[in-house]
């Protein structure tokens, strides 16, 4: 897939924008999406809005960094500091793949809600169509298509539950910008939960890819970059209307599958087969998207992976798939690996912001002072939130 289209094709470009967004649309954003409402309700729509920026601040720095160096992550990290790389590829990793077993499991959870059938039967269905993207020659195009059409079906089937379940969308615009109250940890949460660990590597790899690189690419790279977070940010922004609308008309969310219930007490049993294909949807791009990014981080340490990528993604969901189908979802290590995840976007965003001005990785470019600044913030911001993740979660893992 090296190289395989130079220049700067507008659909390459939205399907590098989708490949990042779907990443971090899985399971996980969904549920966390409508628990958060659950508890700031219409003073939610602040936490995203500022999220969102922080995002694009974030992304922003590691996108244009990467485009102008034309290496991937992992060996800015190496440059910037010997043996740095070979450390975060080492997180990513092992993040990306546990985290890619609760994918395969939310999966096979779409499958059972849509066609009755075991969730491990139908994380191994999935499991399989994830495969046959990377079995076709052009696994890269067709990857970027499947990614799109799945975003446009998430956001379109939830934009229906949303507008069902009649929302009160003016409360909820005041109190974006007028909050009852302001949840500094559900801030940090939302931007760990979209740019952090692999995924904001994700659209800037598959660009590397592609052979979409250089000073000259910086303006397709910057806008591919704001595309990637506005989609993630339209997703967030409809299910949240969508869980605020079933919790204003007075209805109690089952804990036990908060979204679920959101797509089932706003358009019924209707609802609920389309909660199906949402997390579906969500969950199966988003093992592709774990996959890619993860096995990405490897390449460039191994001639051998380099030169048969697709078959090691292949690898990576086959096991995937397989530990979910034996031992289930592993939820502490989950809860570890959420916690390692947390401290992986500071790591990563330090290291671009110092390759930024570093010469032998960036030439002659000169690298904003806003976004330097805004990166500055966001680094700060998540060492703490994983920091604070990893001290309360520990002590319960080991206990």
């Amino acid at each position: 897939m090296n190289n395989e289209k130079k220049g700067f094709d507008w659909s390459l470009l939205m399907g590098a924008a989708f490949l990042m967004a779907t990443s971090s649309i899985g399971p996980g954003f969904l549920t966390q999406t409508t628990v958060f409402t659950k508890t700031l309700m219409a003073s939610f729509g602040f936490v995203i809005l500022l999220s969102i920026i922080l995002d694009i601040g974030a992304q922003l720095n590691v996108w244009r960094i990467i485009g102008v160096s034309g290496k991937r992550g992992q060996d800015i990290a190496n440059m910037v500091l010997p043996g740095l790389g070979y450390f975060v590829a080492l997180l990513i990793v092992i993040g990306g793949l546990v985290f890619n077993i609760g994918n395969v499991a939310g999966a096979g959870l779409g499958f059972n809600v849509i066609f009755g059938i075991s969730p491990i039967a139908g994380a191994c269905i999935s499991a399989l169509i994830a495969i046959s993207i990377f079995l076709i020659k052009e696994a890269g195009k067709v990857m970027d298509k499947f990614t799109q059409a799945a975003g446009f079906v998430m956001i379109i089937l939830t934009v229906y539950v949303a507008v069902s379940s009649q929302p009160p969308v003016g409360e909820a615009i005041t109190k974006t910008f007028v909050p009852d109250t302001i949840d500094m940890m559900a801030i940090i949460t939302l931007v760990g939960g979209t740019v952090g660990g692999y995924i904001t590597f994700s659209g800037g790899h598959r660009l590397i890819d592609a052979g979409v690189c250089g000073q000259e690419a910086l303006p397709q790279i910057t806008r591919s970059s704001v595309t990637g977070v506005c989609v993630t940010g339209i997703m967030r922004v409809v299910l949240f209307l969508a869980t605020l609308g079933v919790l204003a008309a007075g209805n109690t969310l089952d804990m036990a599958n908060p979204p679920a219930s959101v797509f089932k007490l706003a358009a019924g049993d209707v609802g609920y087969k389309i909660f199906g294909i949402v997390m579906w949807a969500a969950a199966i791009s988003s093992v592709i998207g774990a996959a890619y990014t993860s096995v990405s981080f490897l390449r460039s340490f191994s001639s051998f992976l380099d030169k048969n990528y697709r078959m090691a993604v292949i690898g990576f969901i086959i096991f995937s798939a397989f530990v979910f189908a034996v031992v289930g979802q592993p939820v502490k290590i989950l809860v570890l690996a959420g916690a390692l995840n947390g401290l992986i976007l500071p790591i990563t965003l330090g290291v671009m912001l110092l390759a930024a001005y570093n010469k032998k990785i960036i030439g002659d470019y000169k690298h904003p002072k806003w976004m330097t600044v805004f990166g500055i913030i966001v680094v700060i911001l998540t060492a703490y939130m994983g920091l604070m993740t990893l001290t309360t979660q520990l002590p319960k893992l080991l206990a």
